[in-house]
């Protein structure tokens, strides 16, 4: 799903990794079910890719609350 929607957005995997703010081998590790991306990165990709409601509640139903950016640890430095 994430794939399609960045190629109906017509960006690359570098372009949508510049847009949220993560590198272009994480995107790709995400497109290929390899890595769940934390809240904070799937709230990122919501916006950047301007995501259906469905395909939202999916990515956000995938998402990680307490690792990578949205760990508390994060939070507190």
């Amino acid at each position: 799903m994430l794939r399609a929607a960045r190629e109906r957005a017509g960006l690359s995997q570098s372009q949508l990794g510049a847009a949220t703010g993560i590198r272009r081998a994480y995107v790709h590790k995400l497109e290929n079910s390899e890595r769940c991306p934390s809240l904070v990165v799937a709230k990122a990709l919501c916006g950047a890719l301007t995501l259906s409601e469905d395909d939202a509640n999916l990515l956000l139903s995938c998402a990680v609350d307490d690792a990578g950016r949205s760990h508390p640890a994060r939070a507190a430095a």
